[in-house]
């Protein structure tokens, strides 16, 4: 890409947005970002959780069932007839034991930040309760 167009490409987008993209400097103190994206409160986490229980972890399991039976013809087709065979196939057999691996540390990782949301959901409710009666019986205007 020539220096121009390069400078074309960084003027058009000054335009459309108003002010020179930099990214040579740190984000602002408050975060980089214009909106949080951080689900804090239960109702958000359990979102959250039923997200990856209900889309995510669904979808991985039935697309990695279809890589691997998808994979597993064409190693057989590539395979050795009569004690030949294309390299491919054992080269797409050892990719696929690798990239099998990685579905599973994958799923693995959902299943582990689900159980995370849906515990970090039960322990603010717990504590927001507690911190409650913890006030109740502290209160002045309860007793008066």
């Amino acid at each position: 890409m020539a220096w121009q167009e390069w400078e074309q490409i960084k003027a058009e987008l000054t335009t459309r947005h108003g002010a020179q993209m930099r990214l040579n400097q740190l984000a602002p103190a408050g975060g980089g970002g214009a909106t949080p994206d951080l689900a804090s409160s239960p109702a958000e986490k359990q979102a959250a959780a039923k997200a990856i229980n209900d889309d995510l972890e669904p979808g991985v399991e039935r697309d990695g069932k279809h890589a691997t039976e998808t994979v597993n013809a064409v190693v057989k087709e590539f395979g050795a007839r009569d004690g030949y065979g294309w390299d491919t196939s054992a080269a797409l057999k050892k990719a696929h034991e690798t990239w099998e691996g990685q579905v599973n540390a994958l799923l693995g990782r959902l299943a582990t930040e689900k159980n995370l949301l849906s515990a970090t959901a039960a322990g603010f409710q717990n504590n927001e309760l507690d911190i409650a009666a913890q006030m109740a019986r502290q209160s002045r205007i309860d007793s008066d």
